[in-house]
């Protein structure tokens, strides 16, 4: 089997990565890509930033230079679903996107994940507020990249795979403002970042401290998840 891996950032496929052997950095384009053999698999690592056009070139990209069996969506996401907690992992029966809907196929792993709808967002969704909006149309985790993947996928005719990692919370309300130092370019600006925490210090730079700490969690996971799943 040989797989295109696709996240956002280099932070949630670098366990993945971990886990590999004769990992060799490709340099195509994209912000970060890697390809190696994963339990036997030939597997093509990237990131490229986050939201659907990004992840979408990077799977055209990818593309060009490796003739894939399949595609996987993966990455951080938040929850939808008050029941999951932080770390846990969500395999997606279908991914939900501004326009259309793509099925997902099942991953076989021995890792307790639950399985739902993933929605696909154009933006962050930081508010307890937007998240049971979305619960409400029966979405399990919202995360922005996985609809640019399947719609590539989809193009190409390559099976679609896609699996997530909690990062925050469903009853959660972000005090940072993602949005607003998030760059066309698809990275989040750290100076605007920085000017932004320091307007209110004391609440705003325990959440960047906190949300550190789950996504070096969800991407444990995710290296979990991948050390013994079958395609």
């Amino acid at each position: 089997m040989r797989l295109i891996i696709v996240a956002s950032d280099p932070m949630e496929l670098r366990s993945i990565a971990a886990r590999t052997v004769t990992p060799r950095k490709a340099r195509i384009g994209l912000d970060w890509a890697v390809s190696a053999t994963l339990h036997g698999s030939e597997v093509f690592l990237a990131a490229n930033g986050a939201g659907g056009q990004r992840a979408a070139a990077a799977v055209d990209a990818a593309c060009r230079v490796f003739a894939a069996d399949a595609v996987v969506s993966t990455g951080f996401c938040g929850a939808l679903d008050p029941q999951l907690a932080i770390g846990d992992a969500v395999m997606a029966t279908c991914v939900a996107g501004p326009e259309q809907r793509y099925p997902a196929q099942p991953i076989e792993t021995t890792t307790p994940v639950s399985k739902g709808l993933v929605i696909s967002t154009d933006h962050v969704v930081g508010t307890s507020a937007e998240k049971r909006a979305l619960h409400a149309q029966g979405g399990s985790v919202v995360e922005m990249e996985a609809a640019g993947v399947a719609s590539r996928a989809r193009a190409f005719a390559l099976p679609f795979f896609c699996v997530r990692a909690v990062t925050d919370l469903a009853t959660e309300d972000m005090v940072n403002d993602f949005n607003a130092v998030l760059r066309p370019d698809g990275h989040f600006g750290t100076i605007r970042l920085i000017k932004h925490m320091l307007r209110r210090p004391g609440d705003r730079l325990p959440e960047l401290v906190r949300l550190r700490q789950n996504c070096t969690r969800a991407a444990r996971t995710l290296g979990e998840i991948f050390a013994d799943c079958r395609f």
